[in-house]
């Protein structure tokens, strides 16, 4: 009886083992089904998109300083034990979003932060909310840089589908050492790079895709990060690019300084127009101005 059990008992084992392993295959054949396509899709997507072409819209992007508030910033944050002033500007640009992405995750807050600024994000995340989406993480980081100097812009990149809610928003840092933008995401904690260390900005991003060219994606944070999701989620999110045409301090916290200047300039390919825009969008095809070197910081606008 004993024996009989015993051969019972290992049968039953071997059938939960087997049971196990075929539902492992079947949910990895199902998610290599589901993601290839989806990654292959969109990346059809962009090939498929109409040139970037020059055009004549008017617009001129401002990168505004306030030595003030550049001044309480870095003093409230302590960033002088963050970022030595002697490193180059990409170094200095990691270490503020390993900062940010250290102490801030990411998630879709439940209440939206009544001040959307550097010091009011910071402080909404320990009394409110400990986390938040990649917006507000990259107007956080967008006014870290700034006080240190960092010209950079927080750019929405968006898919070409209507019925997809979803975009990303992450901060072009300017690296006037090599003199070129550089993508920097602390909200998924990464950045991109070409094989030869490069990092490399949305535009190259959105062209290695198109072509089929490597990018390495990098970790903020020291751990270990699968990006296979990450990839494909950029292959969508590179269709078209939103920036407001001034930039600086509380931009979206109904600073009276830009009251005037609430433009957004909308970097979008040939035969496409966008959707869900603001009346005081600005479409443009013309990649190289959107793209451009930009103009130092200015103290007044």
């Amino acid at each position: 009886m004993k024996k009989i059990f015993k051969v019972f008992s290992l049968s039953i084992l071997g059938l939960l083992l087997l049971t196990v392993l075929a539902l492992l295959l079947v949910r990895y054949v199902f998610n290599r089904q589901l993601n290839e396509p989806l990654g292959k899709d969109k990346i059809e997507l962009l090939k498929n998109a109409g040139e970037y072409a020059p055009d004549s819209v008017s617009y001129n992007f401002v990168y505004q300083q306030d030595t003030a508030k550049a001044q309480q910033i870095r003093e409230y944050f302590r960033l002088d034990t963050i970022v030595k002033p002697t490193e180059v500007t990409w170094n200095r640009a990691i270490a503020l979003a390993r900062f940010v992405a250290k102490n801030i995750p990411h998630a879709n807050q439940n209440n939206y932060p009544k001040k959307c600024n550097a010091i009011g994000l910071w402080e909404y995340t320990r009394t409110i909310e400990s986390a938040f989406n990649c917006r507000l993480h990259s107007i956080l980081l967008h006014e870290l840089l700034l006080s240190e100097g960092i010209v950079n812009r927080f750019v929405t990149c968006l898919p070409a589908d209507s019925l997809d809610s979803d975009c990303h928003v992450v901060n072009q840092v300017w690296l006037p050492e090599i003199q070129k933008w550089a993508m920097l995401d602390s909200d998924m904690r990464a950045w991109a790079e070409d094989e030869n260390g490069t990092p490399l900005s949305l535009a190259e991003m959105r062209e290695r895709y198109i072509n089929g060219q490597e990018i390495i994606y990098r970790p903020l944070l020291d751990s270990e990060n699968n990006f296979n999701y990450y990839k494909m989620y950029w292959a969508k999110n590179l269709y078209w690019f939103i920036s407001w045409e001034v930039t600086g301090y509380s931009r979206e916290d109904n600073n009276p300084a830009f009251s005037n200047h609430d433009r957004e300039i909308i970097l979008v390919p040939k035969g496409f127009s966008g959707f869900d825009l603001s009346d005081k969008s600005v479409l443009t095809t013309d990649e190289s101005r959107f793209w451009a070197v930009p103009d130092s910081l200015t103290v007044s606008l």
